[in-house]
């Protein structure tokens, strides 16, 4: 019988390295103790790392000092909350929300370089506020292109105004990206995307559907939780930088 290898203390990111110019890995571990810190911090020295990424449980108060103790900057609360689709039914999306098409996409792009400020990236000031604007830029568009099965918009006045990212992980489905424009907040768009992407679910079979957000972004998670959404999970981002940005 082959022995499987043992998971890498760390592993290296490298579409965030090549998008950010800067040396980014992950640590494969949810919690801290003083051998996996060590171990974490060789590797990362060894490999050049500028900047290593950690997501750590909440409720484990020895992570949580460690990660102080050995220069970790907590930079986000990972919220997920999930919905239940079991014994719903299938219906249509609401008439203003449709599919995305090549032509929205300098819109959703502009949508999405100012919409996900309070995302962690923002919060840590090694990170170029103009370079997150194209990390989110990129990504709608990168979903648009296949990273997500699906990207559903919504229309106001014939125009591109919001949209939600769509993705499906056996009979789980998980919202991706939502982002309204700034012109449109407070028409019901949020929650218009939401039901639209409930409806894509259960398109999909979905058994329940997850969506992650942020801690201070408390608009966002009014806005799931009035849809039906539960707090399911609650971590701690975590970033540790061995170099200062340029």
């Amino acid at each position: 019988m082959t022995e499987t290898a043992p998971e890498s203390i760390c592993s290296l990111l490298e579409w965030d390295s090549n998008f950010f110019g800067r040396r980014i890995a992950r640590l494969n571990r949810s919690r801290l103790d003083e051998a996996s810190v060590a171990r974490a911090l060789d590797w990362c020295s060894k490999e050049n790392i500028e900047c290593l990424y950690f997501l750590g449980d909440a409720d484990d108060a020895a992570t949580a000092r460690l990660a102080e103790k050995t220069s970790f900057l907590q930079t986000d609360v990972r919220l997920t909350l999930e919905h239940s689709l079991a014994g719903t039914t299938v219906t249509a999306f609401d008439s203003s929300v449709r599919r995305a098409r090549e032509a929205d996409l300098p819109a959703l792009r502009a949508i999405a370089a100012r919409n996900h400020h309070d995302s962690r990236f923002y919060f840590d000031h090694h990170f170029d506020p103009a370079l997150c604007d194209r990390f989110y830029e990129t990504w709608i568009e990168n979903s648009f292109r296949g990273f997500a099965q699906a990207v559903l918009v919504a229309d106001s006045a014939g125009q591109p105004a919001g949209y939600v990212t769509c993705h499906l992980r056996g009979a789980e489905s998980q919202l991706g990206l939502l982002g309204v424009a700034e012109a449109h907040h407070g028409e019901g768009l949020g929650t218009k995307l939401v039901h639209a992407f409930l409806t894509w679910s259960r398109q999909q079979a979905a058994t329940h559907a997850t969506v992650v957000t942020q801690g201070r972004n408390v608009r966002a998670q009014r806005l799931y939780q009035r849809n039906g959404f539960v707090s399911s999970s609650f971590q701690l981002w975590y970033h540790r930088w061995f170099s200062e940005a340029p």
